[in-house]
């Protein structure tokens, strides 16, 4: 299987109402995540997660289509064009 490298920023409104679920998600997802940056805006009642990621389109649509179906969460995401192969094990 092919991976791409790439990142996903994702900003939620209101975060005490989300975040157990958005961490949920991201948490179940931990395989495709290679770094994790959370900045919270407590004053503007914001949150700002960035993910630097590295998975298979699949797993990268699909996290990404769970955390945008949470209501007051927007995500948006960038990936490489180039793909990484994975080294078979069998």
């Amino acid at each position: 299987m092919s991976k791409r490298v790439g990142v996903i920023g994702i900003v939620i409104d209101d975060p005490k109402e989300v975040r157990d679920k958005v961490n949920a998600i991201i948490s179940s997802y931990g395989h495709v995540v290679v770094g994790r940056m959370g900045i919270p805006r407590l004053e503007a009642n914001v949150g700002v997660i960035a993910l630097i990621i590295e998975g298979t389109t699949d797993e990268i649509g699909a996290m990404t289509g769970k955390l945008g179906n949470i209501k007051g969460v927007t995500v948006k995401s960038a990936l490489t064009s180039q793909t990484i192969k994975e080294a078979r094990n069998d």
